[in-house]
């Protein structure tokens, strides 16, 4: 078996790598190429935490994994990191166990990739500003996506404990060492919102984190932050402006995403008002944006063959390097 620490993966795959490989990955999906049971999340409540454990399978390349995260808020406070993961890569030819990769950042890389997909068919070409809300790790590679795929000169931060924000604008030349622009903390949120051309949300908040009323019209919003059924980091005025919501699987978001179950369960909005899937839109089976003014949102609750299709690709680029730890189990 194959051991890949986080350093050795990201010496060797990029987010533009990652958004290659889940563009095909998408296309495997509609192609039904793809198992992927629904992930099983166990919450521990005293701790506020989850552990979430996440099988797949993709035909087209033989292989298939099992990802664990356990997300833990409490821990920076003890010097651990919030979010730990592996993903073990089996083949599925004869049924070896290839590989076992630390998860944490391809985790975040995946969703970033994810993310910057939405954004190239969602958002306007000519956007130009973005605003970070939540400036924790996740945001870090949620940046880069849509630094990849839009023009972007203009940064804008906003995290509840603005200390964060600052550190956060410390590593933007880490980030993106081409950025040219300008990066901002914002006091308010709202205004950063009101003159943003695409809004990240990257929270683990249980209310909204801005107003949609602040939206002006042409906004995409990428939200990745809540996941379970009790958290809202967009609120009902977002969902009712937008034309066009775009989820990961429906699936997924009917049993997790808490931007949609709060406001279903209190009968202000249907999922039935749902554009479609990224996968469906990145093959062009639904439309992406039609004009100006439309505003948009991306919301994803993560899907594991997501994490298998950039497992993979590392794990080939890994073996054709020589990079890796070698060790019989």
């Amino acid at each position: 078996m194959l051991i890949l620490s986080e350093q050795q993966i990201r010496d060797l795959y990029s987010m533009n790598d990652a958004i290659q490989d889940l563009e095909k990955a998408l296309a495997s999906y509609m192609e039904g190429k793809i198992q992927n049971p629904h992930r099983t999340v166990l919450e521990f409540p005293d701790k506020n935490a989850s552990a979430l454990y996440m099988p797949s399978a993709i035909t087209s390349v033989g292989k298939s994994a099992v990802k664990v995260v356990t997300i833990f808020p409490k821990n920076p406070s003890r010097g651990k990191r919030t979010t730990q993961g592996v993903i073990l890569l089996s083949d599925t030819q004869y049924g070896d166990h290839l590989a076992c990769l630390n998860a944490s950042y391809l985790t975040r890389l995946r969703t970033g990739a994810v993310s910057g997909i939405a954004t190239k068919h969602l958002a306007k070409k000519t956007a130009s500003s973005v605003v970070v809300i939540g400036c924790g790790a996740m945001a870090e590679e949620q940046l880069q996506a849509v630094l990849a795929v839009r023009p972007i000169n203009t940064i804008m931060l906003y995290n509840r404990t603005k200390e964060k924000a600052h550190a956060f604008a410390k590593i933007v030349s880490e980030l993106a060492p081409n950025f040219s622009g300008t990066v901002t903390v914002m006091d308010d949120v709202n205004e950063a919102v009101s003159q943003a051309d695409i809004v990240i949300c990257s929270t683990r908040s249980e209310t909204p984190v801005f107003s949609g009323r602040a939206l002006r019209p042409g906004t995409h919003i990428n939200g990745v932050g809540s996941y379970l059924p009790q958290m809202q980091e967009v609120d009902e005025q977002t969902l009712q402006r937008c034309s066009k919501i775009v989820v990961d699987t429906i699936e997924g978001v009917k049993d997790e995403a808490g931007d949609f179950i709060i406001p279903a369960l209190a009968g202000r909005w249907s999922f039935s008002e749902l554009h479609g899937e990224i996968s469906e839109l990145a093959v062009g089976q639904i439309s992406s944006r039609e004009n100006e003014n439309e505003i948009t949102f991306f919301k994803s609750v993560g899907i594991a063959y997501f994490d298998l299709a950039v497992a993979a690709a590392v794990y080939e680029k890994a073996v054709q390097t020589g990079i890796g730890t070698k060790v019989d189990i």
